[in-house]
């Protein structure tokens, strides 16, 4: 039977097991839906603050999507590199394909994509997915059952615990407290949308500094990893190591965005505090109440030490008199 098609009877037919992240399309949908129900209240606003209501709530709910997402993305770092590479266990066929390796903070994605796609009357376009926790053990045993492809097996078991490089445990525990403060960092995220909605704007700056502090923290938990001797692959003829990816760099932007927003809260409301609850609708009300009603003579009663003063009106100085 092993020479039909050139396709080994013990070697079931390869599928993707991992297309798309399914926590991702989540969290896409549910920040969309957030986003159509407050833009709905923009044609009420008048005036210039309708814009200025419009960027903070499509500013805000990216900070947001973006901080709940990098949990789940899988390109914090990554590898690639194209080689001719033996294809599968107790065969000398050498495909060419293109080798990634994508590590998350709670797994790692190994792709491998041939040159051309078909090769060998086989399609070897793979995308396995490995949790970093202690399942990973059972996922390569899995995928040494399932006769996956030698590069990512290769690649697999680098990370398993039996493997002198011991990425599984600096991984591990980076991702950990990566993830402890991006989490730490949405709840300062929820505090200082709040706080915007109430008449304490200098701490709502202070929670998006406090933000973007955890974001970055995030970040440098992620990168110890780096400070580490790194593990290089060899794949046939060629080698790699890993760097940092998308995910990375758009946790750097976004902690950039949140302490560029909480640096000029602070200080405009610093600067020019009534402007600034003008702008987020803050007080107006209730400030320009007291003003008309002192404007208009009518002076309120102060309580002081248990004894209630109250101010002399005209009518009071007269009759006084």
């Amino acid at each position: 039977m092993t020479f039909y098609d050139d396709i080994y009877p013990f070697y079931p037919l390869q599928r993707t097991s991992f297309i798309f992240n399914g926590s991702l399309l989540t969290i896409i949908l549910v920040f969309l839906v957030l986003a159509a129900s407050l833009l709905l209240i923009l044609p009420g606003i008048r005036g210039k603050s309708r814009m200025f209501w419009m960027f903070r709530i499509i500013i805000s709910l990216f900070i947001g999507a973006v901080i709940v997402a990098l949990n789940f993305t899988n390109d914090w770092a990554e590898a690639r590199t194209t080689a001719n590479a033996t294809y599968k266990s107790f065969s000398n066929v050498v495909v060419n394909a293109d080798i990634g390796l994508h590590i998350g903070l709670y797994g790692i994605n190994v792709t491998l994509k041939g040159n051309p796609v078909v090769q060998f009357n086989e399609t070897i376009d793979y995308n396995e997915m490995f949790s970093l926790h202690d399942t990973i053990e059972e996922e390569y045993e899995e995928a040494l059952e399932k006769g996956l492809p030698n590069p990512i097996l290769y690649i697999a078991e680098k990370f398993t615990q039996s493997s002198p490089c011991g990425l599984i445990f600096q991984y591990r525990y980076s991702g950990r407290y990566a993830s402890a403060t991006l989490w730490t960092a949405f709840c300062c995220w929820m505090l200082a949308n709040i706080l915007f909605s109430m008449p304490v704007i200098l701490y709502a700056g202070y929670m998006m500094i406090a933000t973007a502090a955890f974001i970055f923290f995030s970040m440098a938990s992620f990168s110890t990893i780096m400070n580490v001797p790194q593990c290089i692959f060899s794949v046939g003829t060629d080698s790699f190591e890993t760097a940092y990816s998308h995910s990375f760099w758009l946790a750097l932007a976004t902690g950039v965005l949140c302490s560029v927003i909480g640096i000029l809260v602070v200080t405009f409301n610093l600067l020019i505090p009534e402007k600034m609850k003008a702008a987020f609708s803050v007080g107006v009300d209730s400030y320009e109440d007291d003003s008309v009603s002192y404007g208009e003579g009518h002076l309120n009663s102060v309580f002081l030490d248990g004894v209630i003063i109250t101010p002399l009106t005209s009518k009071t100085m007269t009759a006084h008199l």
